[in-house]
């Protein structure tokens, strides 16, 4: 599962198809909707962000959970530059 905590406003502008969106703000209150036993690896534009959710999941006992080094800004460049850069 491919986790998105871009702000809505990032999210529209540019997303891997397929990806689940949770604001990073929305988290603590959201994570319950997640499956705990599930692959999750979460992004962001840079991987900041993301790295912070991935530490606070595991802290909230998910056993499998990596962050997008470089975020969706990476991927754009190179996995599939039709994501937009912004």
């Amino acid at each position: 599962m491919l986790l998105d905590v871009r702000e809505l406003s990032e999210f529209e502008m540019a997303r891997i198809e397929g990806s689940i969106h949770i604001p990073m703000h929305q988290v603590p209150e959201r994570y319950p909707e997640l499956d705990k036993e599930q692959r999750i690896i979460v992004m962001c534009h840079h991987g900041m962000r993301s790295q912070q959710v991935a530490e606070y999941l595991v802290q909230c006992g998910f056993s499998s959970v990596f962050n997008l080094s470089g975020g969706i800004d990476a991927w754009s460049c190179e996995c599939d530059k039709t994501v937009s850069r912004y």
